[in-house]
């Protein structure tokens, strides 16, 4: 997962390290004295943002939510009038993406969402960067005809976590299925949700 370069904004190079130790370390290998040095920055500059622990979780999370956001491709998701197959390739691709070029950044994620299991202060951040992929699903499946959106939303993101973590963290690390495999998958989903 790399970090930015000179001129990226202090506030993303700090969040990007932080990832990155996320990502290759967990959560206890994220200090600021250690997202100083991956960041290449001087020690204490990581203070000076976020002062504490929960302020550089929080910074992670946001910055996750805006590199996710491009990943998941948000301004890609198709017009409803697409049809199945518009909406079946637009999930596959960005699930896809999550599992291979973005593999790292997938992992912080899981990180994060562990953590944010014992500190209901980061819940509230955590849930509030996922609410907005989750809405624009829940507008793509009314749009399709969805009888009921949010418990199909719910059955969308538990199957792409479900396979993402399988393939990133669990028992199909080594077994990352291709973006065919992924899409087949997601049509018989949403074929069966949406009959059509």
């Amino acid at each position: 997962m790399p970090v930015h370069t000179a001129g990226a904004p202090r506030t993303d190079l700090v969040a990007d390290a932080a990832l990155s130790l996320l990502a290759e370390r967990g959560m206890r290998g994220l200090t600021h004295r250690a997202v100083d040095e991956a960041a290449g920055l001087p020690q204490g500059s990581t203070s000076n943002l976020a002062r504490t622990r929960q302020a550089l979780l929080e910074l992670a999370v946001r910055r996750l939510a805006e590199r996710e956001a491009r990943v998941l491709a948000l301004h890609e998701m198709p017009d409803p009038s697409g049809g199945l197959d518009a909406l079946v390739d637009a999930l596959a691709l960005a699930t896809h993406r999550a599992l291979t070029r973005n593999r790292e950044l997938t992992l912080a994620r899981y990180e994060l969402a562990l953590e944010a299991t014992r500190r209901p202060e980061l819940r509230a951040h955590f849930d509030a960067a996922g609410a907005r992929f989750r809405d624009q699903l829940g507008a793509l499946v009314t749009a399709m005809g969805s009888t009921d959106p949010g418990r199909h939303v719910l059955s969308l993101v538990a199957w792409a976590d479900g396979l993402m973590f399988s393939c990133v963290a669990g028992s199909f690390h080594a077994e990352v299925p291709g973006l065919g495999e992924v899409r087949a998958g997601l049509r018989e989903l949403l074929h069966g949700m949406l009959g059509v």
